[in-house]
């Protein structure tokens, strides 16, 4: 397990273990049933993925709206006079036609072999109107870097807002480690043979592994258990080897 620390100026960024948040931006809790209407949690690939980094909150009582108008990027925000030891004030910045940037101020002492990457909340994935910031990734190598002075998120097309609202989670934050160290190498046959096999081997027990999770949503869409059950089979066996 890797420890993380940090530090930061504004306490209300309210750094945390994303949570998927039903109700909320994850959707509204509809059983995985006949005539519910598909929501994002239901996704274990995606349930998995949007809770995997830590979240930030927007910190401030002013909403911040995000714009273009004639090619130019404009920040809409009542800020007032700015609280002592504030830094740049106001916090964000236009640059460039195309970006804005956040004066973040969050320190994250990570171990030398772990970098910090800088991603759009989940919640940009599931929001309707399309309001939602879009954070740009970044790779931070914060082991010898105290500071992240600010973040870059990029602006929306003319005719679309971007809305940073007090107390909603704007961005996430992954930890990986700082190199990535794979490369890629086509199976040999046994190896592709074994994964056909599975691949088979699952595709004609469906219905068996499916068993009584079987369900249409209220757009007609046909889902099942599979990939959950055996989810959670691979979490259990995983379990009983670590112990």
């Amino acid at each position: 397990m890797h420890t993380v620390k940090y530090r930061y100026f504004e306490p209300r960024l309210g750094l945390r273990r994303t949570k998927l948040e039903v109700p909320g931006w994850a959707g509204t809790p509809e059983p995985r049933r006949d005539g519910s209407h598909e929501q994002s949690w239901h996704c274990i690939p995606f349930a998995e993925g949007a809770s995997y980094g830590v979240e930030l909150f927007y910190p401030y009582d002013n909403e911040l709206r995000v714009t273009k108008r004639r090619g130019h990027v404009v920040l809409e925000a009542n800020w007032g006079p700015a609280p002592a030891g504030a830094g740049n004030w106001p916090p964000f910045r236009d640059f460039g036609e195309e970006y804005y940037t956040y004066q973040l101020l969050l320190d994250l002492k990570v171990p030398d072999n772990i970098a910090v990457l800088t991603q759009p909340h989940p919640r940009y994935y599931t929001a309707t109107e399309d309001d939602v910031p879009l954070a740009v990734p970044a790779l931070l190598r914060t082991s010898w870097w105290p500071m992240i002075s600010f973040v870059v998120f990029k602006a929306p097309p003319e005719g679309r807002t971007h809305i940073f609202r007090p107390g909603e989670p704007f961005m996430q934050m992954l930890f990986l480690p700082t190199d990535p160290d794979f490369e890629l190498v086509p199976m040999d046959d046994e190896e592709a043979a074994e994964r056909e096999l599975r691949d088979r081997r699952i595709y004609a027990s469906r219905e068996t592994l499916a068993k009584d999770t079987t369900w249409t949503s209220s757009t007609h869409t046909v889902f099942d258990g599979t990939y959950r059950n055996l989810h959670r089979a691979a979490r259990a066996r995983r379990k009983e080897t670590e112990s």
